[in-house]
């Protein structure tokens, strides 16, 4: 029996509980992985609310995409992955069936990945979904290069901080733009070339004024919503809109500027084709390895506390991940 987090109707934190749950033995291509950590992604918030792209299955649907752990058992026709590897998972499927909030969750073995060498659990679990959104947005997709200029909105969250490390380890200058001036500092301290407080500077001029004129190569946003038309002024003509994201639900309009591109940026689709995925786990494994990739654990939690980490994701205070740590 596995203790896994489910809920049984759309809501707030409040309606997720943990219930013991049968998982089984593994199928042929599956693997039994102990959970050690969780990462916690806006997307899990947006599905248990019942405002992400696709739809819980209820009652007890699970969730979670994120997770680092050590295989336990493989299936008849797993060659990959031995009993007592470590692991994170790096594709996910339907949270509503391979949710990986829970002390142990049985996946296929093309959702997983071996952790690199030196990595623990909590590092894992804060650094692939993250690491592999700027990175997949911003090199594979976009093609960035030493020198362009990087627009990060929603710059604490743990893609923000993510673009940012990964501008500074590719040479190109990364903007945060955060809404209140009290992440300032620390967002200086991560890498941040320049700060933008959107509730106190405009955010278009200051990227003119911050790139001679000229705008931003790239703009990162997880927002999309009105405030999208005129984010895309900040663009640099040929330059590249990248929305991963809605955060603000409501009608994006279509920038009434045309010298830009705009690409709508999916994790997973990069994720389950092997030869990006392949490089993108070398990209931030050498990153780990190197020092210039290092993931920012804002809080940790115990699996008993589920609830109370997601009213911490939503309170938009965090600067980087939320973990949430499981014990043997």
């Amino acid at each position: 029996m596995a203790k896994m987090v489910l809920f049984d109707e759309p809501g707030g934190p409040e309606v997720l509980r943990i219930a013991d749950v049968e998982l089984g033995a593994p199928g042929p291509d599956q693997v039994l992985v102990r959970t050690e950590a969780i990462g916690l992604n806006r997307a899990e918030a947006l599905f248990r609310a019942g405002a992400y792209y696709y739809q819980p299955t209820l009652p007890a649907s699970r969730l979670g995409y994120e997770a680092a752990g050590v295989v336990m058992a493989v299936g008849s026709a797993v060659t990959g992955f031995a009993v007592g590897d470590p692991v994170v998972s790096t594709v996910g499927g339907h949270m509503s069936t391979d949710g990986v909030y829970g002390d142990h969750f049985l996946l296929p073995a093309a959702s997983l990945d071996r952790r690199p060498d030196g990595v623990d659990s909590a590092t894992a679990a804060a650094s692939w979904l993250s690491y592999g959104t700027a990175y997949g947005a911003l090199v594979e997709r976009g093609g960035l290069r030493p020198g362009d200029h990087v627009v990060i909105t929603a710059a604490s969250s743990s893609v923000g901080v993510a673009a940012i490390q990964i501008a500074n380890h590719l040479g190109a200058i990364p903007i945060a733009v955060t809404r209140t001036a009290g992440k300032r500092d620390q967002l200086l301290k991560l890498g941040a070339a320049q700060v933008i407080v959107s509730d106190e500077e405009p955010v278009v001029e200051r990227v003119r004024e911050l790139t001679g004129g000229a705008g931003a190569e790239f703009v990162l946003d997880p927002v999309a919503g009105p405030g999208l038309g005129e984010l895309a002024l900040a663009v640099a003509p040929g330059g590249l809109l990248i929305v991963y994201g809605w955060l603000d639900p409501r009608p994006a309009p279509l920038p009434m500027n045309w010298g830009l591109r705009i690409l709508g940026f999916a994790y997973g689709e990069l994720a389950r084709t092997p030869e990006i995925r392949r490089r993108m786990l070398h990209f931030l494994g050498a990153g780990l390895r190197a020092g210039t990739l290092a993931p920012v654990i804002d809080r940790t939690f115990d699996l008993s506390e589920i609830a109370d980490a997601h009213r911490h994701l939503e309170a938009n205070g965090q600067v980087g991940k939320v973990v949430v740590t499981v014990r043997s």
